[in-house]
């Protein structure tokens, strides 16, 4: 599935912070939190998550290397997973269809997808290109998350953690009084 409609309602929950994760060389996760949205990808206009990496990262140095990436976002105990191709568009990774006024705009399209506003577009130009600020547009292969999951597994779910000593209030489990068991029980409908 590639639909990004669970992906894009979480992102204004928690101010588009998602966690992007990137292969290194040695084959080792690297993993760092960002701000992203959804947004039409520019060249397809196909739905897209977008988020902007300063240049010189390593984030950026592992995407050009091997330009795959997975983007989680959680809001609550809701959460939804994207996984695909990563494109890098900025000033030392060109694209032939942007030029320096379309990257600039599109840096913009991507902070407003992630719910950012600013007083001073100018001033948020001039640290975009000063910070050879790139776009990274992650078009999905595999999207999956717990928005689907039915009220009924949810309920139950929060029937569990109360069971456990966890605190539940309208719907989302908040920490409640420490739970003196060494490990978690398995759920019995998780047996089998």
């Amino acid at each position: 599935m590639t639909d990004l409609t669970d992906f894009g309602r979480l992102v204004p929950r928690d101010h588009g912070l998602i966690v992007v994760s990137t292969l290194r060389a040695d084959g080792t996760i690297q993993s760092s939190v960002v701000n992203a949205g959804v947004l039409s990808h520019p060249f397809t206009g196909q739905p897209a998550v977008g988020f902007v990496v300063r240049g010189g990262t390593r984030k950026l140095a592992n995407l050009r290397a091997r330009p795959w990436a997975t983007v989680v976002i959680r809001a609550g105990w809701e959460w939804a997973a994207a996984e695909g191709p990563a494109e890098i568009i900025g000033p030392d990774d060109p694209a032939p269809e942007v030029d320096a006024e379309r990257l600039r705009l599109l840096l913009r399209e991507i902070f407003a997808a992630a719910g950012g506003t600013h007083d001073d577009w100018d001033t948020y130009d001039k640290v975009m290109a000063q910070e050879r600020r790139a776009a990274v547009l992650l078009s999905p292969d595999r999207v999956y998350s717990t928005a689907r999951l039915s009220p009924a597994w949810r309920d139950d779910d929060i029937a569990f953690l109360s069971d456990w000593g966890f605190a539940v209030n309208s719907g989302s489990p908040a920490p409640g009084p420490r739970n003196t068991r060494a490990r978690w029980p398995a759920r019995p409908d998780s047996i089998g």
